[in-house]
């Protein structure tokens, strides 16, 4: 056979194979038997093997897997992969609607209703036809590569019949029947089973052996389309262009042109849910008009024209065994139920948190009695209240602990917080938090200096502090022969420390465990005063005043900068060369819109983030709908309902070119 002749049959065999997957696997309505397909797909390897450079990456026996990879490349997500906000009543949702409303000045808003599958969300772009990369959500804005694993999935198509540049998002999962099959293979093999069909999608998808991907039959419906040259108008057409593309989407979806029809779609799947040969947690509901989506907006983390219904929580009783507490980074003490294991929502739960004494003492919690415990969203374990038996009242009442659990420091609390708290600044547990605090992600991002790490790198007094961290390569010999630990993980963790110095003011700060301040005002902070030295010397009376920080976190940040330990550390940190410098813009609150405050609505030239960055950075501030007490409205075309809500408060209405005038005082 010539190579001619070989690549004419390579091709057709392509061809009909891929039709043939996309019948089985996304239409679910197969017109062949598997023996065919199977002798298919065997002469099409045989014919590649004979043939390896008539290979492409696109051919269906890509799909089988076995490519061994060592690490997953992180990946910038063009548009962020935002999370959704939850709701849990019929109640919740008609308040939603109602802030939908506002916008579209309408409570009949029409809505796509879409089952929320308990997988792993995945993004694919898709370039010249050709799936280029399968990217896992990651924080929303940086990612996984997990493209090899990605293409051993059955229902994902490696080309689709288009040129575009598109991204198409959705959910990997594994189904009730391939769930099991792997649990009962684990158990044969002596293997830890996994808990429940989400955690074992999101473990086989991380898989470093593409093999064992391929082994596990992983599924994923697609729900999200992004394409810059072809948008879609509405959500239902964003769907019906997934599936002309060939890929897998959900039948149950649905659009709801009433409340009337969200409410027994609700009621529907709230009772048909276990009968699915798949997990689902909620129901998703997204305005389905693409425009209006752009005009209700998003807050920093969530769309506000989508919301995720979960599910009733399942409640079960249980014996309360313990209570015990353990301290935070602050040296805030939390208390910890320990229960008699029990089956909630596919997991075993043998532990919740129970925030603080007073909460332990509202809900008369006693050691040994029976209480109602559920999972607050499906995830989180909480104990919601006691009940009172005949053999309740013999129970010994609970008493709050007086003294620190790990230095045995007597607690504090002040008349005007719930919390207890120990004072002591040498206290091993507030330590040990506060290590692992800045070494996180959020903060210092330290790979390989995780919780276990550390608790032994303080056990050994390796590191007893902070700055400490700084000097782990005067270790080496006694870390490199830690337990599962050597050389290489070694080197890595230098590296990484090494790195860490170089991080933007605003990481470190985050990192130093301010009390009250958080990432997003760690940021604020840095954006203001530049560097460590100007924040030390701000006043309360000037940090106050600050929007986002308030006389609480604003005391807290100048009693911090009194202590001399804290003081010490700082230097101990610059001795290091650890950047205390912001490396990104910092607020003009000298321009001529500082405090002023702007709408964004319509097509734009550039996106909205675009125009929020730059507002912000002038120390403006963007907010979702107009009022008298609105300063601008920046529309573009197709503005609607918000530039006619300004015309008629005779709110100051600008184009793109005004705003830069300005900007500029003109």
């Amino acid at each position: 056979m010539t190579k001619e002749q070989a690549s004419k049959l390579i091709n057709d065999l392509r061809i009909k194979l891929n039709e043939w997957a996309k019948e089985y696997y996304v239409l679910d309505n197969p017109s062949i038997d598997d023996a065919e397909y199977d002798k298919a797909i065997h002469e099409l390897i045989d014919l590649e093997n004979q043939f390896p450079d008539l290979i492409t990456p696109d051919s269906i026996t890509q799909k089988v897997g076995g490519i061994v990879s060592d690490k997953f490349e992180k990946y910038t997500h063009k548009y962020p992969m935002l999370s959704l906000g939850d709701i849990f009543s019929w109640d919740e949702f008609l308040n939603f609607n109602k802030q939908v409303a506002k916008v579209t000045d309408t409570e009949d808003n029409e809505y796509t209703a879409e089952l929320k599958i308990d997988g792993l969300s995945i993004s694919l772009i898709y370039k010249d036809g050709i799936l280029q990369n399968g990217v896992t959500r990651g924080d929303g804005k940086i990612g996984e590569n997990v493209t090899n694993n990605v293409k051993t999935i059955k229902s994902i198509p490696l080309c689709i019949p288009s040129k575009d540049e598109i991204e198409i998002r959705g959910e990997v999962f594994l189904a009730k029947k391939e769930f099991a099959k792997i649990n009962e293979e684990r158990l044969l093999n002596g293997e830890q089973i996994f808990a429940n069909p989400r955690n074992a999608a999101a473990g086989t998808l991380r898989q470093l052996d593409s093999k064992i991907v391929a082994e596990r039959n992983l599924d994923a419906y697609l729900y999200y389309y992004f394409n810059e040259t072809n948008p879609e108008e509405t959500q239902i057409e964003s769907i019906n262009q997934i599936k002309k593309l060939g890929l897998k989407t959900n039948p149950e979806t649905k659009i709801c042109k009433t409340l009337d029809e969200v409410k027994a779609y609700i009621e529907y799947y709230t009772e048909k849910r276990n009968e699915l040969d798949y997990e689902i947690d909620g129901i998703v509901f997204k305005l389905n008009d693409k425009n209006l989506q752009e005009e209700v907006g998003y807050t920093t983390k969530t769309p506000k024209w989508a919301i995720a219904y979960k599910f009733p929580a399942e409640v079960k009783q249980t014996k309360l065994l313990d209570i015990f507490p353990t301290v935070g980074r602050t040296g805030k003490i939390t208390y910890n139920a320990k229960l008699e294991p029990v089956q909630i929502a596919g997991t075993t739960v043998s532990a919740a948190s129970l925030n603080n004494a007073e909460y332990i003492m509202a809900k008369d919690l006693r050691v040994n009695s029976i209480v109602k415990v559920k999972k607050a969203g499906d995830i989180i374990p909480e104990v919601i209240s006691v009940v009172k038996d005949e053999n309740f009242e013999v129970l010994p009442i609970w008493i709050k602990d007086e003294k620190c659990p790990a230095c045995g420091e007597q607690l504090e609390k002040t008349l005007t917080e719930v919390d207890q708290f120990c004072v002591n600044f040498n206290c091993p547990a507030q330590i040990l938090r506060s290590l692992e605090h800045f070494a996180s992600r959020g903060a210092a991002n330290i790979v390989g200096l995780g919780g276990q790490t550390i608790k032994k790198l303080f056990e050994e007094k390796i590191i007893t502090n902070i700055a400490d961290i700084f000097k782990v390569e005067d270790h080496k010999e006694s870390i490199i022969n830690f337990e599962k630990f050597g050389q290489k993980s070694f080197d890595n963790l230098v590296a990484s420390i090494e790195q860490a110095k170089n991080n933007s003011f605003e990481k470190t700060l985050f990192g130093l465990g301010i009390r009250h301040v958080g990432s997003k005002t760690a940021l604020t902070l840095a954006q203001i005063y530049k560097n460590i030295e100007g924040l030390k010397t701000a006043s309360y009376e000037e940090l106050s005043s600050i929007d986002s920080v308030g006389e609480v976190l604003a005391m807290s940040i100048v009693d911090w900068f009194k202590i001399e330990s804290n003081l010490k550390l700082i230097e101990d940190l610059k001795s290091f060369n650890v950047n205390f410098e912001y490396l990104g813009q910092a607020k003009n609150t000298d321009s001529i819109i500082s405090d002023k405050s702007f709408v964004i609505t319509g097509t734009l030239s550039n996106s909205r983030d675009y125009y929020k960055d730059i507002i912000e950075l002038n120390n403006g501030k963007v907010i979702g709908s107009v009022s008298k007490k609105t300063d601008y409205v920046l529309a573009g075309e197709n503005a609607g309902s918000k530039l006619t809500k300004a015309q008629e408060l005779n709110v100051k209405v600008i184009s793109e070119q005004e705003f830069f005038k300005i900007l500029k005082g003109e």
